[in-house]
């Protein structure tokens, strides 16, 4: 990257991240005093500038817009509008990456290419249909000549960006934990700079579509780095089709396996779509919906798809309390943390949110406002909550097209069983037993070391306990977490359970 180009990246993140983040979670004061008229021309110039910078920053600006706890609402509104605008690129462009990622005789690969007009075009690649010798039609995804080190060089500049705010901000740092939310980004984004990590993902992802008989994946038929050859997706856009073309049964089924397959997920699958709006899932009358563009996924470890789990159970059943609690695992209460106040929060905001249809409630807002009150009181939470809150929303905003009478509630009461039962059958499999069983070993094999070297220091008269040293603090850290691991899993167990003996019961006494 270039001084000047750095120069002038470095002046924007910070015209953003200085001049709004800061000031709207309160560690600073706000410029209320500006007009709503300056606010959004300042808005739209840093819009402007975050689309002239390029793809990557269009995307950082699209995470920042879900995330109410760092940005105000007039940069959110304009944030919202990001595109990838980009102009097309003629297609002798792309030939050489062809040629270098194919072989010299690419063009043996197909009967046909259409080369005149992309499918699609973005900041990253363009899409263009073929029709395979097989005579089967399919598209071919080509990744833009040199726009991997640009990218990369464009994330490495980020983070010194990150690491600056960080040190002018400490206290906001302390709450948002600019690094780790950099990590988890760019983590979700690795596949669309190397497209054979995009086709493991719609892999996995078209494996997992198995079990749902009204959405699916497309199939990868050639991968390398940088050209994906994949199946045609039937139909459009969801957002461009004509519900009356659809009966309601066939509306409301695609909309509940779209939403029932978002849940899996998150909790048993553990990878999710991290990108669902509208132009990614397609549809039309008699065929499956199909889920496309798999280059930006989300991944959960065990423990915090368990708790986020819990805020779910919480929501559904509208327990304020239990929502707050449960949030406050997914990260730390800081020192400056108001837990009762954010509890108070919480339990405001919950009745308001259940029971509504999909036209009267966004759970992706729902999630994004849970979080808007944890910064606010001093509550840090991990990233990915943010990348949920995204993929929810956007999943919402397309359900929304085909099936906005569906209540989430009643979709997601529906897969909790299943979903728990999964969870207790993997708590309890020979794998888990046998890590947990390797984990108490280590721990017995250790102790009597431990024991010896504080005896040794003792009778040196070398011992001396720091409460307040950043190990001992870890190791207290860690014995929590290990509680709270444990409580949750007996928790789940126990709900499991009672899910069971609820289903029972309403089979066999049925309204």
């Amino acid at each position: 990257m270039t001084g000047s180009r750095a120069r002038e990246v470095t002046r924007v993140l910070l015209q953003l991240a200085g001049a709004e983040v800061v000031g709207a979670v309160g560690f600073r004061p706000k410029r209320a005093d500006m007009p709503v008229d300056r606010q959004r021309e300042r808005a739209k110039r840093v819009r402007r500038a975050l689309e002239t910078l390029g793809p990557f920053y269009v995307k950082v600006g699209q995470m920042l817009s879900t995330r109410p706890d760092m940005i105000p609402p007039v940069m959110i509104e304009e944030l919202e509008n990001l595109h990838d605008k980009v102009a097309i690129t003629p297609f002798s462009d792309f030939e050489p990456v062809l040629e270098e990622d194919l072989g010299a005789n690419w063009r043996s690969m197909f009967k046909e290419i259409e080369t005149d007009q992309p499918l699609g075009a973005a900041s990253l690649a363009q899409v263009y249909r073929v029709k395979l010798k097989n005579g089967r039609d399919a598209v071919v995804k080509i990744q833009r000549p040199g726009i991997k080190p640009v990218m990369l060089s464009d994330m490495k500049l980020l983070k010194r960006v990150g690491r600056r705010i960080g040190k002018m901000a400490p206290d906001f740092n302390a709450v948002i934990d600019i690094e780790a939310m950099l990590t988890v980004i760019f983590g979700a984004m690795e596949p669309e700079l190397d497209f054979t990590l995009e086709a493991e993902n719609m892999e996995e992802a078209r494996d997992a579509c198995e079990e749902f008989e009204h959405i699916t994946v497309p199939e990868v038929i050639f991968a390398t780095p940088r050209v994906l050859i994949q199946s045609m997706a039937p139909g459009k856009s969801i957002a461009m089709v004509d519900r009356d073309e659809f009966s309601q049964q066939e509306r409301e089924a695609i909309g509940r396996d779209l939403m029932a397959f978002l849940f899996q997920g998150y909790f048993t699958r553990r990878m999710f779509h991290a990108d669902p709006h509208p132009g990614n899932v397609f549809v039309a009358p008699g065929e499956k919906a199909t889920i496309i563009d798999w280059g930006m996924v989300g991944r959960l470890d065990r423990r915090l798809s368990m708790i986020i789990l819990l805020v779910f159970l919480n929501i559904a059943q509208t327990d304020g309390p239990g929502v707050a609690k449960a949030w406050i695992e997914l990260g730390r209460a800081t020192p400056r943390a108001d837990i009762q106040a954010f509890g108070s929060d919480i339990a405001g905001f919950i009745p308001k949110v259940v029971g509504a249809s999909m036209e009267n409630m966004n759970f992706g807002v729902t999630l994004s406002t849970l979080l808007q009150f944890a910064t606010k009181r001093g509550i840090r939470t991990t990233p990915i909550a943010a990348i949920m809150g995204k993929s929810f929303a956007n999943l919402e905003g397309s359900v929304r097209y085909l099936a906005p009478e569906l209540r989430l509630v009643d979709v997601f009461e529906d897969e909790v069983k299943d979903i728990l039962m999964s969870l207790v059958r993997e708590t309890l499999s020979p794998e888990h037993a046998a890590r947990v069983a390797m984990e108490q070993m280590i721990a017995v094999s250790t102790a009597p070391e431990q024991a010896r070297s504080i005896l040794r220091d003792l009778s040196n008269r070398e011992f001396v306990l720091q409460v307040g040293s950043a190990e001992v603090k870890r190791s207290l850290a860690q014995d929590r977490a290990d509680k709270r691991s444990r409580a949750m899993r007996r928790t789940l167990i126990g709900v499991a359970g009672a899910a069971i003996l609820y289903d029972r019961s309403r089979r066999l006494h049925p309204r």
